[in-house]
């Protein structure tokens, strides 16, 4: 059921100013109410002393912003990945990993409660879908990751000195974000780009669109979508297949959106952004991983701007990941047609983490 509050996380700037002069205070007020949610951490209403009390009064009364509870925190192995399990208002779950890489921070967002795309390989993808998440609850995951990151530094002030900030600043900030976590962005187009216009307002934390790439696994009307828009966040399309036959056997969501469709939508985006699309490719073993397929990807993406991303698949159930040697061989395939490659960092596969494994077991 629906909550009846408004969700502050929800609202763009100007939205955040109507509201609050609507109430007849002073915008002033609101700018002081964007700080306090955005650069200051504030986690209440009773923390915004600055706040005239009738204003704060309305907002206890009639808002909610970004309380989502923390049901499980697991810290992987290697040091560097955190996983969040995180309760929605409706008690519905998601997940929402912490990744730290040399020189940046990095959140993996979901979009969605579960996923309606169906991808044999991926675990969200065999939960199935319950809902799309509201704007403000993509927000409050990077939100909730800004919040670790300066709690974790302000409990230990040599990781500002060692880590990824220098020591003058308050707190190590979130510089990346990616959308590949629980869901497929395109297919809530809306609220992901209502959020990603949140979390770039310099006003606000800041992030540059170009520090946030959006996955999927290949919804045409979205990727044109983009396009039209000058949308400047970075586009990853999940290909896996590079015949019809190949690709809708592991994506279903080809059946409805062809690889010829989709590499039409791919051309026009490239076209008219003038940039380059990131494919990632899971290398299955047996399946996906060999020299004949790579070629295939060769023929299919040559002269066009793009980088493959290959991604050794996570342990899931039914399907195994390709020897990491076949990577080697794959990206020296795809050299031979002058398409740039790399082979992702993998993280946190010791606590469900990794790229395809989150879901919403406890």
């Amino acid at each position: 059921m629906a909550s009846s509050l408004i969700d502050l996380y929800g609202l763009t700037r100007a939205e955040l100013a109507a509201l609050v002069t609507g109430w007849d205070v002073s915008a002033v007020h609101a700018a002081r109410l964007w700080k306090y949610l955005y650069l200051d951490g504030a986690e209440s209403v009773a923390a915004m002393g600055e706040l005239p009390a009738r204003l704060r009064a309305r907002l206890e009364a009639e808002t909610m912003f970004g309380r989502l509870g923390i049901g499980k925190e697991t810290h992987s192995g290697d040091g560097f990945t955190r996983k969040y399990l995180l309760a929605l208002e409706d008690a519905h779950r998601i997940e929402t990993v912490l990744m730290r890489y040399k020189g940046r921070t990095t959140a993996c967002i979901s979009s969605q409660v579960g996923c309606a795309m169906g991808c044999v390989f991926c675990a969200t993808g065999q939960m199935g879908y319950t809902r799309h998440l509201t704007a403000g609850e993509i927000v409050a995951q990077a939100v909730h990751v800004d919040r670790v990151l300066r709690h974790t530094v302000e409990e230990n002030p040599a990781l500002a000195e060692a880590g990824h900030e220098s020591p003058h600043h308050r707190h190590e900030r979130l510089r990346n974000i990616v959308l590949m976590g629980m869901g497929e962005p395109l297919h809530n187009y809306d609220a992901v780009l209502k959020a990603v216009d949140i979390l770039c307002d310099g006003a606000g934390m800041g992030l540059g669109a170009k520090k946030i790439t959006l996955s999927t696994v290949g919804v045409v009307p979205g990727i044109v979508r983009l396009a039209d828009e000058n949308r400047q966040v970075c586009l990853a399309v999940s290909l896996h297949g590079a015949t019809q036959a190949e690709r809708a056997a592991l994506v279903p969501a080809a059946r409805k959106w062809t690889l010829d469709a989709l590499m039409d939508a791919c051309r026009y985006y490239t076209t008219k952004m003038d940039r380059r699309i990131f494919f990632e490719w899971t290398l299955i073993d047996g399946k996906n991983d060999g020299p004949e397929q790579a070629h295939a990807v060769g023929a299919l993406l040559k002269g066009m701007p793009a980088q493959v991303n290959l991604i050794p698949l996570n342990p899931t159930s039914g399907y195994a990941g390709a020897p990491s040697h076949n990577a080697k061989k794959f990206q020296d395939v795809l050299a031979e047609y002058d398409l740039p490659s790399t082979v992702r960092q993998r993280r946190g596969i010791d606590i469900g983490a990794g790229c395809g494994q989150l879901a919403v077991a406890e």
